[in-house]
């Protein structure tokens, strides 16, 4: 049985569906949150090229629409439709696609070798088994468990 959280989460995904690919974009999540006592529903967009605050706007009103028609969400809430950022943690499978070949940031729970800072090439994943593979700038091929990873997303140089 899944939790409350989880089937808004769910629900939102289905109405953002037709919207989205009416629009060309991306859903990369959904997420529904208590911070600081109030309740925020977001939907991450994407799209090849970025995302705008307009794209994010038009999403915004074309989906509080279905929301407000269904009473999915019983309690107060602020309804956000932003761009996943820069710095986003990969968590689906079509992420670990997308960031094949490009340079990654991995954080382990626990230390490897003395450190829990890595960065390489994605050069291999297995979703299914949830491994991931890096090469680092030295050659050196490292497998890590997604279990064991605290966070995983792409670095970027500025």
């Amino acid at each position: 049985m899944s939790s409350r959280k989880e089937q808004i989460e769910k629900r939102t995904e289905e109405l953002l569906a037709p919207i989205l690919e009416n629009l060309g974009f991306e859903l990369v999540d959904t997420e529904y949150v208590k911070e600081a006592g109030t309740w925020y529903l977001r939907a991450y967009i994407d799209k090849e090229g970025g995302i705008t605050v307009d794209d994010c706007e038009t999403v915004s009103r074309a989906l509080e629409i279905p929301l407000d028609a269904e009473d999915l969400v019983p309690e107060a809430y602020i309804l956000e439709v932003s761009s996943p950022g820069l710095g986003r943690p990969l968590k689906k499978e079509k992420d670990y696609a997308r960031a094949m070949g490009k340079n990654l940031e991995i954080r382990t729970f626990r230390p490897i070798a003395h450190e829990k800072e890595f960065y390489g090439i994605l050069t291999g994943y297995d979703y299914a088994a949830g491994t991931v593979v890096i090469t680092t700038d030295d050659g050196t091929e490292m497998t890590f468990d997604r279990k064991d990873l605290a966070l995983i997303r792409l670095a970027f140089d500025f």
